[in-house]
């Protein structure tokens, strides 16, 4: 099987987390383990290597696959990840939550998005 690394779908969940945490990009890079000159990189749209890639996800608390394109994906481009995925991702990484905590959160913030799009489609 092939496919892809979406870079900027990774390097977007890292800026929303770093944000969340109220962080600097080289207070990123020190807590992951990773150059500062890699996150500079990838924010002019390059790829982070293996190492660097593990090290990211690693820090984010997510999945690899997340940041993954298929070959019949499309790129998103640009596009900022779902709020939900988002979120999902900070809650993950959180240490300060018992995994049971950041379950029932993630199950509240899915049932107030499928209310929001029922809500954008009744209109």
């Amino acid at each position: 099987m092939s496919g892809r690394l979406d870079a900027r779908r990774l390097y977007d969940a890292l800026d929303a987390q770093r944000r969340a945490r109220d962080l600097s990009w080289r207070q990123l890079a020190d807590e992951a383990g990773v150059s500062p000159s890699l996150l500079s990189r990838m924010g002019n749209g390059q790829r982070p290597d293996l190492d660097g890639f593990i090290a990211l996800v690693q820090w984010l608390g997510a999945p690899a696959e997340d940041f993954m394109l298929r070959p019949d994906e499309k790129s998103p481009g640009r596009e900022e990840p779902a709020l939900e995925t988002q979120l999902a991702m900070l809650l993950r990484a959180r240490d300060d939550l018992p995994d049971a905590d950041k379950e029932y959160l993630l199950e509240i913030v899915s049932a107030t998005m499928r209310r929001i799009k029922m809500d954008r489609q009744g209109r």
